[in-house]
């Protein structure tokens, strides 16, 4: 059974031809760079294994790109708050300095301790085959998935390569039961459980606090400029009737009665006019209506929830980035510190929004949707930005951790538990991912921001802290879920409280999520065998 993307609108193309050709010459430039420093490092041993495995590094990080940062993007697009070059400039900052500041010196050999291979005797060889396999296969699926336009889980498809590819080398070794007892079974299933609890949480959590939002900001606007709109044409039509009246008038009628209008206006004119004060019905109904215009606070919504909102995210932006990111950086940075990091972003967050609240001026008092989404689309930037270095910092492990553990076998020709991670591999990884965004992005990021739910600012700040906030708790709580399908969920969320999900394209991307792992480790596993054949 084939997997097709149902999408609803065709793919926008995106970039001139010297734009690509620009991307292109960067990619080719700093892998051969990163060849030409890394023959060096691995003092030129295994020369046509290191230059294999490179080669697949980098399309394996270039897939990341094109899937996993797409789709973290994805609701910024969406929402019409970044444009896709506009995404790709945030992803190129945030994206590098997450891998190369705060992606760590250090990386597990086997990712996630999902397979246990010391009961085997393995050559480091046959180590460097089954981290490749599983590159190989992790890469050529993400590519499958992104060209579909379906987002899947990066870390489900190298954990899927590497039990693959391991189980093929523990049936040569060991044969089939013990190959089947190297593989951690309990996280499968904690994997096969993320499948359902990632995008339920996500859903959950966006669901109430878009709903919130709807409820008491964008509701109340909507109710805020209706009433202004009947205001405008009461007064509107005041000043017609006014004009039927008065032409109806005799002369010396119109005469006394432009008196009357005269001493009106003058009265009209003081701070302290009352109704009582004036003559004419034209004066004292344009009263009426000038005083329940003023009396309607437009901005309440605003600046009640806007800068309280805006501080939670903060606050869950900044925990992202310190407890999964920063805190590969300093040893010494404590949960106190982070904190404490946390309470100050976030009261200054709140500071600088509802003064931001407090001086909105002229037409933005009257046109609240506009004035509401400029905030949002500056909380989203934020919220972005705060997803692009934590996903630097982390997800970017999911290609380098495979291939720092093969380029330290091929440097130390021994398997170690741990494998140094240079920055020039970061550095050459991070470019390779903006670069996939670039080139194979755009379906993803359609998919994510506009066909499964339509965004706006708004729903897509509020998909994103959601999905912040569920892998932020979850990892504290040590829950299994994936940052690609809680943010899926939570699109799903926005889209249940709008009314307008899209879960016809939820049936290959569901699909897509279960079949990942075996798809992957079926792959790697005839990576693999062939590996062992040419090499």
């Amino acid at each position: 059974m084939g997997i097709i993307s149902s999408s609803k609108e065709p793919t926008k193309k995106v970039g001139t031809m010297r734009i690509n050709l620009f991307f292109a010459t960067l990619l080719i430039v700093m892998t051969a760079y990163f060849l030409w420093w890394g023959l060096d490092y691995t003092m030129r041993q295994q020369t046509t294994l290191f230059i294999v495995a490179t080669a697949f590094g980098v399309f394996m990080a270039f897939n990341i790109g094109g899937n996993d940062v797409a789709n973290s993007f994805g609701t910024s697009v969406g929402a019409g708050t970044l444009t896709i070059p506009q995404a790709l400039g945030v992803a190129a900052i945030f994206e590098v300095s997450g891998a190369v500041l705060a992606g760590g010196e250090v990386t597990d050999t086997i990712r996630s301790g999902i397979v246990d291979l010391d009961g085997l005797a393995v050559t480091p060889n046959q180590f460097i085959y089954v981290m490749l396999s599983a590159l190989i296969a992790a890469a050529f699926w993400l590519l499958f998935a992104t060209r579909k336009g379906l987002p899947v889980s990066t870390t489900h498809s190298i954990i899927g390569g590497v039990v693959g590819s391991s189980i093929v080398l523990g049936i040569t070794l060991g044969g089939t039961e013990m190959a089947l007892s190297t593989v951690d079974w309990g996280t499968v299933g904690k994997i096969a459980i993320s499948w359902v609890l990632s995008p339920l949480l996500g859903g959950i959590l966006s669901f109430i606090l878009y709903g919130q939002i709807k409820k008491n900001i964008i509701n109340y606007n909507d109710k805020a400029e209706a009433k202004i709109v009947v205001l405008k044409a009461n007064k509107k039509t005041v000043k017609e009737e006014h004009k039927v009246f008065f032409e109806a008038l005799s002369e010396s009628e119109q005469l006394s009665y432009t008196s009357a209008m005269l001493r009106d206006q003058d009265i009209y004119k003081d701070d302290d006019c009352k109704l009582e004060d004036l003559e004419t019905d034209y004066y004292k109904n344009l009263y009426t209506i000038d005083r329940e215009r003023s009396n309607l606070d437009t901005l309440k919504a605003i600046k009640q929830w806007v800068p309280i909102i805006a501080a939670m995210g903060g606050v869950v932006m900044t925990s992202l980035v310190v407890f999964k990111g920063l805190k590969n950086v300093n040893d010494n940075f404590t949960t106190l510190h982070g904190f404490l990091f946390m309470g100050m972003v976030g009261a200054l967050v709140w500071l600088a929004t509802f003064i931001y609240t407090k001086s909105i001026r002229g037409k933005h008092k009257e046109d609240l949707t506009k004035a509401t989404f400029i905030l949002f689309s500056w909380m989203q930037v934020f919220t972005a930005s705060a997803f692009a270095f934590s996903h630097g910092s982390n997800d970017i492990a999911n290609a380098v951790g495979p291939f720092a553990a093969i380029m330290d076998v091929i440097r130390t020709n021994q398997i170690s538990s741990e494998a140094a991670v240079p920055p020039a591999v970061m550095l050459t990884f991070g470019v390779a991912l903006i670069v996939g965004l670039w080139f194979i992005g755009k379906e993803v990021i359609q998919t994510v921001g506009t066909n499964l739910a339509k965004m706006h600012p708004a729903s897509g700040f509020s998909a994103e802290l959601a999905a912040a906030a569920v892998v932020m708790g979850a990892s504290t709580m040590g829950l299994p879920v994936s940052s690609t399908h809680t943010l899926v969920g939570a699109v799903l969320g926005i889209g249940i409280v709008n009314r307008n999900t899209n879960w016809k394209l939820m049936k290959p991307i569901g699909l897509a999520w279960v079949i990942t792992l075996p798809a992957a480790a079926s792959m790697s596993a005839l990576s693999f065998f062939v590996l062992t054949k040419i090499f």
